[in-house]
């Protein structure tokens, strides 16, 4: 218990260097830009810390006794932070928020009403709701207990340790700030515009939070900086932890067969997989069951939409149901809701298109398979072999080549041909760090000629001076389409990449078509499609362009010496 505890303190300190945290930056710092309440910091913590508790064990139940809907619950918090953004900068406000605190906290001492305190109390209650951490191994049992309706003392006491070891460094930051906007000169000369400015910065916050733009945000900053949290949960990833985590939980299944991943690709044995406990909608297929999938192979993938670790493996699964779908494999994803939010059908449905997901996804509200598999992660992946037995787990992200391994030898031993193939997802035996590039407006990103793009025209555009990272630009006569752009002849493309290899969609007009490749303004460094400096485009498919000897950040320029190309989009790896 105790070192449940020590590890659950830790993995919250360390919460506040993840991607995380970010979506709410906005709402701690504000506790530093109110001079007239020096105690407001310390009561942002004290309700940050009893409001997360308390909702992360409870919540669950008080939708269930009281009916009420968590998105009512979540969008009251919203609306609370909104107004306390405004009384930053509108006065009229300010005043109204004191009264209205002042009488919440008549029977407070004085000292913590005039100080600041109470606002801040009622700020940190909000956020402790809103608030969606980077999950662990240790709070992600406690909450598939709390969901469960099983909450202990121990569970209360673990929660609270987590909560307490995400306030301490939040205390400091927004202490630090208070310290700087009261001794720091020229902070103290503009103290009243740094105000207003939090005040607008909450409001933009609260807003961007109702319309669940932090969701996208945080998924913006993945595919940004792939390399960014990784492995900050990792701390409680450790054995020892493990075997507490059992006395609290129980273990329906043997840890010893199912816990790690087997040791070799000959291992022909394992336990059998539990069936599928559904506890709400299928989404994307038909209600589906491990024995009507026997013959197949599958991966069962536990996630949560708003789990930045599950955000970061989603691009993995999409490019093995892609690959493999129609040579054997199923992906189920099991979305056991790490927040009550999550149990919305509603939510979960905006979420897979949001992350493009088409594979079957089956909601787990009530933990039933999770707790089945005896799963503690967040994310969680169970291979399932033709037979229904799990021949390989991995826990949390990473270990994507191992998996694909897996997947191409039990599709082998179900007596698919073909996938003995180099491993397919851009994973750690790749350098890509520029995300994958769409060329049709639809989904174009990073756009940097000066000209708007103008839809389903041919239009003329210009390239600038210099690109940044991951910028693309066109020079000459273009027709962008929603997926694709056709270039005319003498047409240019440029980007700026980092990565090692540079793949091309691209189709043939008529004709086939002809496309000059340089890196850096030389005819260099060619993949395999390129011969004496230029691709010939003569089918529907995916093109190697580029393949340097060492990844790193270069420009590529295709010129377009026909009108026979149309481009669709550039991956990386």
């Amino acid at each position: 218990m105790i070192i449940l505890i020590l590890f659950a303190f830790l993995a919250g300190i360390v919460t506040i260097l993840s991607p995380c945290i970010l979506p709410v930056l906005p709402i701690i710092l504000s506790g530093t830009a109110d001079l007239s309440g020096k105690k407001r910091p310390l009561g942002i913590v004290v309700g940050f810390v009893a409001s997360f508790t308390f909702f992360t064990l409870f919540l669950s139940s008080i939708v269930s006794l009281t009916g009420l809907s968590p998105a009512f619950l979540r969008n009251l918090s919203v609306w609370i932070l909104l107004l306390f953004g405004l009384t930053l900068f509108v006065p009229q406000m300010q005043a109204l928020m004191e009264r209205l605190i002042s009488r919440l906290t008549r029977f407070a001492p004085n000292g913590q009403t005039k100080h600041g305190f109470g606002g801040g109390l009622v700020i940190g209650l909000s956020l402790g709701l809103l608030w969606t951490p980077c999950v662990g191994p240790i709070l992600a049992s406690v909450i598939s207990l709390a969901i469960s309706g099983t909450v202990t003392a121990q569970a209360v006491v673990i929660t609270l340790a987590y909560a307490l070891g995400t306030a301490i460094p939040m205390f400091i930051l927004m202490q630090a700030g208070s310290t700087a906007l009261s001794r720091v000169p020229w902070l103290v000369r503009h103290t009243t515009h740094i105000q207003k400015g939090f005040g607008v910065l909450m409001v933009i916050t609260a807003m961007g939070i109702f319309f669940n733009a932090d969701r996208s945000f945080q998924s913006y900053i993945v595919q940004k900086f792939p390399e960014y949290g990784v492995g900050l949960t990792q701390l409680e990833d450790r054995q020892l932890v493990i075997n507490e985590l059992k006395k609290i939980t129980g273990e329906p299944m043997d840890k010893n067969k199912i816990g790690k991943p087997m040791s070799s690709l000959t291992e022909t044995s394992g336990p059998r997989a539990p069936e599928l406990i559904v506890g709400g909608a299928w989404l994307n297929s038909q209600p589906l069951t491990l024995a009507e999938l026997k013959g197949k192979v599958v991966l069962v993938d536990f996630w949560t939409y708003s789990c930045i670790n599950c955000q970061r493996t989603l691009p993995y699964l999409r490019k093995w149901w892609d690959t493999y779908k129609d040579k054997g494999l199923v992906i189920i994803g099991v979305h056991a809701p790490e927040f009550e939010f999550e149990k919305d059908e509603a939510n979960v449905v905006a979420a897979l298109k949001d992350f493009s997901l088409t594979y079957p996804i089956m909601q787990d509200n009530d933990f039933a398979t999770w707790r089945a598999y005896d799963n503690h992660y967040w994310p969680a992946k169970y291979l399932i072999d033709k037979d229904g037995l799990i021949r390989y787990t991995h826990f949390g992200e990473g270990g994507y080549d191992d998996t694909e391994d897996w997947i191409q030898q039990l599709l082998t031993e179900a007596g698919e041909t073909g996938v003995d193939m180099a491993v397919s997802n851009p994973s750690e035996r790749t350098y890509a760090n520029t995300p994958e590039t769409y060329l049709g407006y639809a989904r174009i990103a990073n756009f940097a000629s000066t000209e708007r793009i103008v839809k389903n025209k041919v239009s003329k555009y210009s390239l600038p001076t210099r690109l940044y990272g991951d910028e693309l630009a066109y020079g000459g006569d273009w027709e962008i389409t929603d997926e694709y752009a056709h270039p005319a002849k003498g047409s240019l493309l440029q980007i700026r990449f980092d990565a090692k290899e540079v793949y091309l969609v691209m189709r043939p007009k008529q004709a086939n078509g002809n496309v000059s490749v340089t890196v850096d303004g030389k005819a260099q460094f060619a993949g395999e499609d390129v011969v004496d400096g230029a691709v010939t485009v003569d089918g529907d498919r995916l093109y190697k362009v580029v393949l340097l000897p060492t990844p790193g950040e270069h420009l590529l320029e295709l010129t377009f010496n026909d009108a026979n190309v149309e481009v669709f989009a550039f991956t990386f790896g």
